[in-house]
């Protein structure tokens, strides 16, 4: 094993290999730009992890840890290029911290990406290599599952690492987290619509849900039951037609879900549906779904949705229901008070809208500054 360190101001790079090959110092050096990158945010450490034999290319993406350490998934995504991967696991590990730390919990925020099409390239020996990268960070990473791994990835990589969560219930985990973040951003939904239409009934309510993985299909199921009118869209056509049978949900088979004439508009999918392309045609009047980084410029696309008086509920509060649910794992807090501590999002959701009209902020930058005050609160403590 090979140990190469990249030193760049005051922040330190991590780079190593599991097999013999190292790479030459003059593509080391053309990895310098990573620190320019617009999603790079005074991360901590990131690590880049490679291994010939199982085909493993992955990044872990450490962003903060003053309130402990980092806690995320991993996600495995087919990505067109490594920039695109890193600019993702960039993205997400900065999401975790504030996640966290506007949840209440004593987690710092990391991420990782595997690249590779989970379908084709994932084997139960490239799981275990990266199960062994996981552990040689001592801790400062805690890994769970995300698009394209599994609870039975989490027991794979258990066997390799106490650092992991979400492993099944039979071997003592809290099992697949997908169930609560669907719970915890039907809260916030039900919290939105509360502010917005003076009710929190979504009977009735017109709701487009973009993306019917495990999260999405669950919230269908939850806005169904209370007799919203769903519409769900996903690429994958087959999975479509099977919750749309399942649940009395409307497929859709438009071209341009965003000018739909619908209440609430819930991307469940990847990240930036809110972009500059989108966000003048969104007709719904509340933004709540479980997908990460919703908006593709947090500063101008959230001022946009505060100026057309729609009401966007914070990504990252309402999508908190997973990391609640595989953090009593660490704590060993029962299902009651995961639940109890889920439902809460409803709560803290109308906290923030109340707290970004009294100081006129965007519901967005409303949930970013509580957080990192809690953050900044914490450090001042720490170097006491």
């Amino acid at each position: 094993m090979y140990w190469i360190f990249i030193k760049f101001s005051t922040t330190l790079i991590l780079i190593y290999s599991m097999t013999s090959e190292i790479t030459s110092i003059n593509e080391l050096q053309k990895m310098n730009p990573v620190f320019g990158q617009l999603s790079f945010d005074n991360h901590e450490q990131i690590v880049f992890c490679n291994d010939k034999d199982t085909g493993l290319k992955a990044i872990i993406g450490i962003h903060n840890t003053v309130l402990g350490p980092a806690l995320g998934g991993t996600r495995m995504w087919n990505y067109a290029n490594e920039w695109e991967a890193l600019n993702d696991v960039l993205r997400l590990s900065r999401g975790m911290t504030y996640k966290s730390a506007i949840t209440g919990l004593n987690l710092g925020g990391g991420k990782a990406v595997i690249i590779g099409d989970a379908k084709k390239d994932k084997t139960p020996e490239m799981i275990s290599k990266f199960g062994a990268f996981v552990n040689s960070l001592s801790g400062r990473y805690i890994t769970a599952e995300d698009v394209g791994t599994t609870t039975e990835d989490m027991d794979r990589i258990r066997k390799e690492t106490s650092f992991v969560t979400g492993i099944s219930e039979a071997i003592g985990g809290s099992g697949n987290p997908s169930p609560v973040t669907a719970y915890g951003v039907y809260m916030g939904m039900k919290a939105a619509a509360k502010y917005q239409f003076g009710t929190n009934d979504l009977a009735g309510k017109k709701v487009m849900v973009q993306g019917i993985g495990h999260v999405g299909e669950t919230l269908v199921e939850y806005l169904t039951k209370e007799g919203a009118i769903v519409t769900i869209a996903d690429i994958n056509e087959e999975k479509l037609l099977e919750v749309g049978k399942k649940y009395g949900a409307i497929v859709y088979t438009g071209n341009d879900l965003y000018s739909e004439a619908v209440d609430i508009y819930a991307p469940c999918a990847l990240g930036a549906t809110i972009n500059d392309e989108t966000v003048y045609k969104i007709q719904a009047k509340v933004v709540a779904g479980a997908a990460n980084n919703q908006l593709a410029n947090e500063t101008i696309h959230g001022q946009i949705l505060k100026d057309r008086g729609i009401v966007y509920a914070p990504d990252f509060l309402i999508n908190a229901g997973g990391i609640i649910n595989v953090y009593a794992e660490l704590v060993h807090y029962d299902r009651v008070e995961i639940l109890r501590k889920t439902e809460n999002i409803y709560n803290t959701t109308l906290e923030i809208f109340d707290y970004a009209t009294k100081h006129n902020l965007t519901s967005h930058q409303a949930a970013f500054t509580i957080a990192q005050n809690r953050i900044d609160e914490r450090k001042k403590e720490n170097t006491k």
